[in-house]
């Protein structure tokens, strides 16, 4: 796997969010975002990966990458998805007994469009704002210092961990990632999202109906919005 980081300069036209795991339920961000009043005429929304997988409207990815608004980072869920439609499944973890059915029911050249597009999809970025620049990853940073990721430098292993690891939300973890004012993140699903040091994870399993609930990171307050996307109730 290639690493891909993207800059993001500032919004200077209204508001910038982040949000975790969509799994496919873009139905339910969609009323979310409705919910949090998000305008996409100059709003933008940053997916910190896993798109795709558990979720019914998984095949819609594309549409949702489309939107000029819509900027995606490749979680773990997105990089199996990709290498199964390239027929190099990833050989540790079957995407399909993790809600990786779908990927099979659609025409094949569908999914290989999907593939290549999540295939592009960066590992990290950083969105510049007022306050000063606030880094996207999807799983954990393998370094304490964010310049690294700027270098670009990674290993197999660094990869690995940007898309896989939780150790450092498991161990508490309150380390400060240097030369980066915070670092939001996905993957870990939790009941509320929490803050260690300065990192957000944001994953409060908004593709789970009933269950869970999307949270929104505002990255130039760094102050988080939490709203469910069911339906509402006739």
């Amino acid at each position: 796997m290639q690493y891909r980081y993207v800059h993001h300069g500032r919004n200077l036209r209204g508001t910038d969010y982040a949000v975790g795991d969509i799994h496919g339920c873009f139905s339910a961000l969609q009323r979310a975002l409705d919910a949090i009043g998000f305008d996409p005429a100059c709003d933008r929304l940053f997916a910190l990966g896993d798109l795709v997988n558990r979720g019914p409207e998984s095949g819609q990815v594309l549409d949702w990458l489309d939107k000029p608004w819509f900027h995606a980072l490749c979680g773990n869920h997105d990089f199996m998805v990709w290498r199964d439609a390239e027929e190099d499944p990833y050989p540790h973890v079957d995407h399909r007994q993790h809600g990786g059915e779908w990927l099979g029911l659609l025409p094949a050249n569908q999914r290989r469009l999907i593939g290549q597009r999540l295939r592009t999809l960066p590992v990290a970025a950083e969105v510049d704002t007022a306050a000063g620049p606030v880094g996207l990853l999807h799983a954990e940073c393998p370094f304490d210092d964010w310049q690294h990721m700027r270098e670009g430098a990674l290993s197999q292993q660094d990869l690995h961990t940007c898309l896989w690891a939780r150790t450092r939300f498991r161990t508490h973890d309150a380390t400060l990632i240097q030369n980066i004012r915070a670092v939001a993140h996905g993957h870990m699903t939790i009941a509320q999202a929490r803050k260690l040091g300065n990192r957000f994870y944001l994953d409060t399993g908004g593709w789970m109906p009933g269950h869970g609930h999307f949270t929104f990171l505002n990255l130039a307050t760094l102050e988080w919005i939490v709203r469910d996307g069911a339906p509402a109730l006739a």
